[in-house]
């Protein structure tokens, strides 16, 4: 699966990435540049940024699955318990 970003998140992080340059490297970095290094980021470690939160969704699915059979549970046959 193809990961592809909003023009807006893109946006912003392009913008993210000039600003971290500005702060922490010895130069800028312009447009173009920050484009291709998110292009790069989001092709060669988007996908296993995203396995992986797909990984902890199924295993936070399991868990409330398997949870089910005691939070949705009840007692049957019990109208005349309660009298």
């Amino acid at each position: 699966m193809t990961i592809k970003l909003t023009p807006e998140t893109e946006e912003r992080l392009i913008g993210s990435l000039q600003r971290y340059f500005d702060v922490n490297m010895d130069e800028g970095i312009g447009d173009l540049k920050a484009r291709l290094l998110l292009d790069f980021c989001v092709k060669e470690m988007g996908p296993s940024i995203y396995n992986q939160a797909i990984l902890d969704a199924q295993s936070a699915m399991q868990d409330k699955v398997a949870e089910l059979d005691v939070s949705c549970y009840e007692a049957e046959f019990s109208y005349w318990g309660k009298k």
